[in-house]
């Protein structure tokens, strides 16, 4: 009985020993915690190399794992998109001088308002009852209308802007000369009396005589548009018979060199 123990206690011996004995394992029992607090020491060094991204922002999620306990952060208001033509966009004027499509022309300068021209002075077709031929103009300056003379008894009626007052005339006069967005050249009298005009404007929507003339004979008058067409129905002009563009557009169609103008 003896002689077998003896070499089972000198195994276990043998077995046992270098595990507590051996420098390179340690004792047995505390291996294992060791190796397990070296693997969750590991976030701390996480946490801390994230904790500066805390003033990012913050919130519900950083309240759950950034480990400080602290209470989550509010969040801060994201700027709202506003398009800016809806807010009286003012474009930079580099870009309003190219016409680019960011670059929206400027608003003209504000204009004081003008008054609205009286409808009664629009173009319409009326009775007439006179005794001129078809085809001939009949200026009214007093009632400051004119008229076309139509067969059938009618006629076509537009309003128009006449001479004030010491610049009024009356005669029988005809059309010697057609232009369609004439040159304006203000006469010798016209300049005394304003120095300060242009000697010469090119045609075009500017140029006081609109977009067609009709010159009467030899004399300083015409029948001419304008680009001023609140001045309708009103004694404004030099003796010159002034019409909206489109009226005399209109009128300009519908007569030739040489019709008869008749102007009381």
């Amino acid at each position: 009985m003896l002689r077998h123990t003896l070499p089972l206690a000198a195994i276990t011996m043998f077995v046992s020993a270098p595990a507590a004995a051996n420098p390179l394992y340690g004792p047995a029992q505390r291996s294992a915690p060791q190796v397990y607090s070296q693997q969750i020491e590991q976030p701390a060094q996480i946490r801390y190399a994230a904790a500066p991204r805390r003033e990012m922002g913050g919130g519900f999620i950083e309240f759950l794992f950034n480990g400080t306990g602290e209470p989550p952060r509010q969040q801060r208001a994201v700027p709202q998109y506003i398009d800016p033509r809806m807010r009286g966009y003012e474009p930079e004027p580099q870009l309003a001088a190219r016409g680019s499509v960011l670059g929206y022309p400027h608003e003209p300068t504000a204009q004081p308002a003008r008054p609205a021209m009286d409808p009664r002075y629009l173009p319409q077709t009326v009775s007439y009852d006179g005794k001129h031929a078809p085809g001939t103009i009949v200026i009214d300056t007093p009632s400051k209308f004119l008229y076309l003379v139509q067969d059938g008894g009618k006629a076509v009626r537009y309003g128009i802007g006449v001479g004030r007052p010491g610049f009024t005339w009356a005669g029988v006069k005809s059309i010697t000369r057609k232009a369609e967005w004439p040159d304006w050249v203000p006469p010798p009298e016209m300049l005394q009396r304003r120095p300060d005009l242009p000697r010469h404007m090119a045609g075009g929507p500017d140029n006081p005589l609109g977009a067609r003339a009709m010159y009467l004979g030899s004399s300083l008058y015409r029948i001419h548009g304008s680009n001023e067409p609140w001045t309708i129905g009103t004694a404004v002009s030099s003796g010159c018979i002034r019409m909206r563009n489109e009226d005399v557009i209109d009128l300009y169609g519908r007569v030739k060199v040489g019709t008869k103008v008749v102007v009381i």
